[in-house]
């Protein structure tokens, strides 16, 4: 197979690339923990908004 049919699919002239494999250096995190996050920081500035005023 010619490398050019393994590189994935470009666009915008090749400026983008999209690769079907997945980074192994990044840092993983549960999406749980992102959501759990989100709501706490939420819920933290609701109760700073109301003891505030």
């Amino acid at each position: 197979m010619p490398d050019s049919s393994r590189r994935g699919f470009s666009s915008a002239a090749g400026l983008i690339q999209y690769y079907d494999m997945e980074e192994t250096r990044a840092l993983k995190i549960d999406p749980y923990i992102v959501v759990i996050f989100g709501l706490g920081a939420g819920i933290l500035v609701e109760v700073l908004n109301w003891k505030l005023v």
